[in-house]
């Protein structure tokens, strides 16, 4: 797990890099809903470090609004995964082991 969530971090943080590049630059730009999907499947580290080191991303409150939902959703899906009696299947599949002492 912690192997994807470092892949999709670092492909979200080059993606906001990109946007951040081509806004300079009055390029294409990446779709925020492309931003958040990555956020949401695991990327939102490699985006919040993302948005303190090209400070972009940071004043849209729309924006940051959706960007919470989605860490929220991710930690809460993670948490389930890894925590809950429903989640055994899931985590069989994933070879994922449930935390000891939960």
């Amino acid at each position: 797990m912690a192997g994807v969530y470092g892949l999709v971090s670092l492909l979200t943080f080059v993606l906001y890099g990109l946007d951040k590049r081509a806004a300079r630059r009055g390029a294409w730009r990446t779709a925020e809903a492309r931003l958040h999907f990555f956020e949401l499947c695991g990327g939102w580290p490699g985006a919040l470090l993302a948005q303190r080191m090209f400070r972009h991303k940071t004043r849209k409150v729309p924006f940051l609004v959706v960007f919470a939902f989605a860490v929220i959703a991710n930690l809460a899906a993670l948490g389930w995964l890894l925590y809950a009696d429903a989640g055994e299947a899931l985590r069989h599949l994933l070879g994922v082991r449930r935390i000891a002492g939960f």
